[in-house]
């Protein structure tokens, strides 16, 4: 496969129907936003489709996050499709991975800062603010390895170790095959994930094989490969990208937005939100929004 993405949508894509037993999807138009959500059932599948076993949820919208108007439906979708990934109960552990001094890898940090953390509001604080029914949230940015020496998979291992929480959310910036892709989708899996491995740094694995409870990741893609997207453009010509002799993927770059400051920042709102409306039910979206400034 020439082309490199985290989206399982776009591998699909790129494959004939008969290729892909074990692989069920379906899809459905919710007003802008088209939801495809693509079961991988066997091993089979996995090998076909070049991702494990599980569920992808993917949204996409018609409009770029950018667009403001769509972003509360956005966070409704995704509120619905996380609670279908969620257990019912427990402390949910979320976490926001990246590099928050580069742009296009800071969504997970600025999304995390964003997130209603409630594990600590019991007892006395919570009869003093009213806050009685809240699920038990706990967030934080564990950094990247070139910051701290430590693998992410190695802090959040810890952490679960010393609070045992009953779900590990994982946000972070993904790569897509397209660049009409980026800001306007939001993928969410129940897989875990390998941090980097959409930029070709892939680390340790964050999953419920290696922590031992289920993790759910969410991610929007902010970048295209450059050889990816060279790889699309001649293809769309009809020509064979992997017969010029020219095409080099390694020299290539990463390709990102020019207003992709302001689309992380839309799309950790949407994600964080998405959340935080998921895991505190019993608050409409506007208490929320008070309480996360």
């Amino acid at each position: 496969m020439i082309f490199r993405t985290d989206l399982a949508l776009e591998k699909q894509e790129a494959l004939q129907e008969e290729t892909l037993r074990g692989v069920l999807h379906a899809v459905k138009q919710d007003g802008d936003v088209r939801v495809t959500t693509i079961c991988v059932r066997n091993e089979k599948g996995a090998e076909a489709l070049g991702k494990p076993k599980g569920t992808y949820v993917t949204l996409e919208s018609a409009v770029p996050l950018t667009d403001r108007p769509l972003l509360s439906s956005l966070r409704r979708l995704l509120s619905a499709e996380l609670l279908k990934l969620l257990p019912d109960h427990g402390t949910i552990l979320v976490a926001g991975l990246g590099n928050e001094s580069i742009t296009p890898d800071a969504l997970g940090p600025r999304a995390a800062r964003r997130l209603f953390a409630t594990r600590h509001i019991n007892g006395e604080i919570a009869r003093v603010t009213g806050f009685h029914d809240l699920r038990p949230v706990a967030a934080l940015c564990p950094g990247v390895l070139g910051q701290t020496g430590i693998e992410t998979a190695e802090i959040l291992e810890s952490v679960v170790r010393g609070i045992s929480p009953s779900a590990v959310i994982v946000i972070d910036a993904l790569s897509s095959r397209r660049l009409s892709r980026l800001g306007t989708t939001v993928q969410l899996t129940d897989t875990g994930l390998s941090p980097g491995s959409g930029v070709g740094n892939k680390r340790a694995e964050i999953s419920l094989r290696t922590l031992g409870v289920p993790v759910i990741a969410i991610g929007v893609p902010t970048v295209v490969d450059g050889a990816t997207l060279i790889a699309d453009w001649l293809d769309s010509y009809g020509i064979d990208p992997r017969r010029e002799p020219q095409f080099d993927r390694e020299s290539f770059m990463m390709v990102t937005p020019k207003e992709v400051d302001l689309l992380i920042d839309r799309a950790a709102e949407v994600v964080a939100m998405g959340i935080n409306c998921a895991l505190q039910p019993t608050l409409d979206e506007q208490e929320l929004l008070e309480l996360v400034r």
